[in-house]
């Protein structure tokens, strides 16, 4: 085949493009087919949930900025707070040094840090006691076989059970 004068390979001089009168989707009667429709909704719901996606990730770094800006100034802030806490507890060492030996009001302080340290631990403690699995999340994903379709008992069997989240 030699070119044309478009750069394109010839055909043959009878041939004549053409546009089709009909949807290449559509059925015999004209409407379209199960598959198209099927296939234009699946390719729709893709793009639907790519838009949210790309929407929802522009929200978020706009946000996120914001929110690492505020946690890096919360850092400083918690950083100069310690260093300033130093300063104070050596403060009440030497005014505690006005009523008895040195050696004690230091000792003193210490103590009072130590305590202080003991009860957050201890409340600390306390509220990890409390947390719990994520008791919907498993009921969820242990029904997950139940509604998969082709889903058969021989398979069932294969894919052990999440246990229930342990009560403390």
């Amino acid at each position: 085949m030699s070119p044309n004068e478009h750069g394109l390979p010839d055909a043959g001089r009878d041939s004549v493009p053409s546009i089709p009168l009909s949807d290449a989707n559509a059925g015999r009667n004209g409407e379209p087919t199960i598959g198209s429709l099927v296939k234009d909704a699946t390719a729709s719901v893709s793009t639907l949930f790519r838009s949210e996606v790309a929407l929802a990730k522009a929200e978020l770094v706009t946000e996120a900025k914001k929110a690492g800006a505020g946690t890096g100034l919360l850092i400083v802030a918690g950083v100069m707070a310690l260093y300033s806490s130093f300063f104070f507890f050596f403060f009440l060492a030497e005014l505690l040094d006005e009523w008895v030996w040195r050696w004690l009001a230091f000792l003193i302080v210490f103590l009072i840090l130590v305590l202080v340290t003991v009860v957050a631990a201890f409340v600390g403690y306390l509220f990890f006691k409390r947390v719990r699995g994520p008791k919907k999340t498993i009921e969820s994903v242990n029904e997950l076989p139940t509604v998969l379709p082709n889903r058969h008992a021989e398979h069932e069997t294969s894919h052990p059970r999440i246990p229930p989240a342990r009560e403390g």
